[in-house]
């Protein structure tokens, strides 16, 4: 989606139009969730930063200019922004020792743990399957939060051969992974 139709879309937000607000958030969600697991590196954490993005987004989509800046950049900056506020937000960590002392481990349990290594060398083994720039490819768009379009123009290709890549990769991953 080019960033004159995310500012159509902000526009049409700010005159409360809520099809325009599901639609922006399908277009743009992606994008600002991987700005805010980036930052906060933890997924639920992440989750919620996004959901506050998007109650910003639809209070301030009024205050939005397309002379200000581009669209993207603004709402970059909101989930950036918000991200940075909710790692401000944590409690910080205890100090000393004592505390502490009673808190039970809220880490996985040694069977879980085995469980969760076995799925990773799964997956692992199924992604060595895979051509090796499309297994490249995969790990960029669904690990580091690459958009198609950064990624098409990383590897030289178009948009839609892109996209047909990550889609055949994924088939082909599912495909490994149910047997």
């Amino acid at each position: 989606m080019q960033g004159d139709e995310i500012a159509e879309l902000i526009g049409r937000v700010a005159l409360g139009d809520r099809r325009a607000f599901v639609a922006l958030y399908n277009q743009t969600g992606p994008k600002l969730f991987s700005i805010c697991l980036r930052i906060l590196k933890d997924r639920p954490e992440a989750e919620e930063a996004l959901q506050e993005v998007y109650i910003s987004i639809w209070q301030r989509a009024r205050s939005f200019s397309v002379a200000s800046g581009s669209s993207s950049a603004w709402l970059a900056a909101i989930a950036r922004n918000r991200s940075i506020d909710a790692l401000r937000a944590r409690k910080p960590v205890a100090d000393e020792l004592d505390t502490v002392y009673d808190l039970a481990d809220a880490g996985p349990d040694p069977e879980m743990q085995t469980v969760t290594k076995d799925e990773g060398r799964r997956i692992d083994t199924c992604m060595e399957e895979l051509e090796a720039d499309r297994a490249v490819a995969v790990k960029r768009a669904y690990v580091e939060g690459l958009s198609y379009q950064e990624l098409a123009d990383q590897f030289g290709i178009p948009l839609n051969t892109m996209r047909t890549w990550l889609r055949r990769s994924l088939l082909k991953l599912r495909e490994c992974m149910e047997r």
